[in-house]
C-alpha cells in the first residue's frame, strides 16, 4: 500500500493544503455576500479566515517542496 518513503506525508500535506484552499474559497464567498440586516451582524471575521487559510496553504506548499528534497530554509545551518 503506502511505503515508508514519505509518500503518506506528501498525501497528508497536499490534502491539508486542499482543505486550506477550500477554507479560503469559502471565506472569500461568504465575505463577498451583501450584508443582511435582518439576520444581524456577521459573527465570523471572514477576512481573517481567508488570511489564515492562505497562510496555511503557503506553509503546506513549502512543506511539500521540502518533502520533495528542495531545501527552502536558511543554508547556514
Amino acid at each position: 500500500m503506502l511505503e515508508d518513503n514519505g509518500e503518506f506525508g506528501m498525501i497528508l500535506t497536499l490534502a491539508s493544503a486542499c482543505v486550506g484552499a477550500g477554507a479560503v474559497v469559502l471565506a472569500a464567498w461568504r465575505h463577498g455576500r451583501p450584508p443582511d440586516p435582518l439576520r444581524g451582524p456577521r459573527l465570523i471575521p471572514w477576512v481573517w479566515v481567508m488570511l489564515i487559510g492562505a497562510t496555511w496553504v503557503l506553509v503546506m506548499l513549502v512543506h511539500a517542496l521540502n518533502l520533495l528534497g528542495i531545501h527552502t530554509g536558511r543554508t547556514g545551518y
